[in-house]
Parts: C-alpha cells; sequence; structure tokens
C-alpha cells in the first residue's frame, strides 16, 4: 500500500514537468501606429499560461511565450483578433 501510494505521490509531482513552455511569433500587421503595441501587448498578457510578451511596432510581430498547458496558438491570435488586431503564426 505504502509503495502504491508513493507512486501516486511521484505521479503527482512529475506531472507538471509534462507541460512544455512554447515561444511562438505572430505576425500583426494591423498595427499602424506607435501605440498600437500596447494594446496587442495588454491584450496576449491577459491570456492564462503567457509568461512573456514583447511587440515590435516596426516589424508588426508579438513574440509570445507561453505554457502549452494552460493556453494556445489558437487562444493567443483570438486574443490579438477580439483587441481589433487579427494575428497569424509567422511563418
Amino acid at each position: 500500500m505504502k509503495k502504491l501510494f508513493a507512486s501516486f505521490a511521484l505521479a503527482a509531482v512529475v506531472a507538471p514537468v509534462w507541460a512544455v513552455t512554447q515561444t511562438v511569433t505572430l505576425s500583426v500587421p494591423g498595427m499602424l501606429c506607435s501605440t498600437c503595441p500596447i494594446t496587442v501587448k495588454k491584450a496576449i498578457s491577459k491570456v492564462e499560461g503567457v509568461s512573456k510578451v514583447d511587440v515590435t511596432f516596426e516589424t508588426r510581430e508579438a513574440v509570445v511565450t507561453f505554457d502549452d498547458a494552460k493556453t494556445s496558438v489558437q487562444k493567443l491570435t483570438k486574443a490579438t483578433g477580439d483587441a481589433g488586431y487579427p494575428s497569424s503564426v509567422k511563418n
């Protein structure tokens, strides 16, 4: 019984390790002025699981680091679109 409990305890500790931090670059062509990145950054930052956002007006890009167990690229692009700035993954 102790071994079974130990196995469950170990699984509970190891399970969060399965989540992977990912970084994606989004193209946000609708940013037309130097204040647009502020809105885009705020919108992406509100998505659960996002740990870092860098938005650059000159390249019209957002580089986002996120926990893929908590969010997805689709949720990130939805957040920018809902804020008025449709985005897509940059290839």
